[in-house]
């Protein structure tokens, strides 16, 4: 009975182990990576931090963990694997990127889109996007009728947008038939009172804001209404950390943890948008 127990507590000792390995990227080998070798030997992994909520967001209540969202995740599943600590180092809109060629950080983790410009200097691991929706008062029989964006591309429409936003390109090229309303910056996430007060029939949001501002806003209607958005493609923008370039066998190893990752990462930034 005792060997059949012994026997039994090994098994399940084996299987146990067998998994925890399954779950963990095999690292490249010593040699091979300078920066992996490097993080190693210090025994700490430096990460660039700043606050952009959802994915990266600052504990000030003084209690808990300093920062949350699914960068945090991933970096502290990045230094898990590698075994050693993380450390936040504070950036700046300024300095986020420029710290990696400087050595001061080994990845910055404040949320980054994907530019043709970034792109020339660090290499990305993408575990998001931005996208835009576009809402519309639902009494509206122009918006409530409508089953696809594409409808909104015609002279009977009026799109307001903000002048000067990261929209507005993307508005005179998508709706080049539609009646265009530009107008100031209010500090909001979209120019609400236009559709409000009937001034324009549709304006466009970024997916994440579009959230909070359909539950405090009520009679809205989004397009697209897949997943109240949340899948949308429209101006579809990748968002990730970046690294140093040059660095091919760093950046696959952390692409490898990022798709082990994927499932948690989306579960994480799902929680915090439907709380914003």
């Amino acid at each position: 009975m005792t060997t059949t127990k012994t026997l039994l507590a090994a098994l399940m000792a084996a299987a146990f182990v067998g998994q925890a390995a399954a779950q963990t990227v095999p690292l490249p080998a010593p040699g091979t990576s300078a920066r992996i070798d490097a993080i190693k030997k210090a025994g700490v992994l430096r990460a660039g931090v700043l606050s952009n909520p959802p994915w990266l967001i600052e504990n000030t209540t003084g209690s808990g963990d300093a920062w949350a969202g699914p960068a945090w995740l991933l970096a502290n599943e990045v230094a898990k694997q590698l075994g050693v600590k993380l450390q936040a180092v504070p950036v700046s809109h300024e300095t986020k990127v420029p710290v990696l060629a400087s050595n001061q950080a080994d990845m910055t983790i404040s949320p980054l889109s994907v530019t043709p410009e970034r792109l020339k200097v660090v290499d990305f691991v993408t575990y998001s996007r931005t996208a835009l929706c576009v809402f519309g008062r639902a009494d509206n029989p122009k918006v409530a009728n409508a089953k696809s964006i594409d409808e909104f591309n015609n002279p009977n429409i009026t799109v307001a947008y903000f002048t000067g936003g990261g929209e507005e390109n993307w508005v005179k090229k998508r709706f080049p038939n539609a009646k265009l309303r530009g107008v100031s910056t209010a500090g909001t996430a979209a120019p609400v009172e236009e559709i409000m007060a009937k001034r324009a029939d549709v304006t466009p949001i970024n997916r994440v804001p579009w959230q909070a501002l359909n539950r405090k806003v009520k009679g809205l209607k989004v397009l697209p209404d897949g997943n109240n958005c949340q899948d949308s493609t429209e101006m579809a923008t990748p968002i990730g950390l970046a690294i140093d370039k040059n660095q091919p066998e760093y950046l696959n190893w952390l692409k490898a943890v990022n798709d082990q990752m994927k499932p948690k990462l989306d579960a994480d930034e799902a929680r915090i948008i439907n709380a914003m």
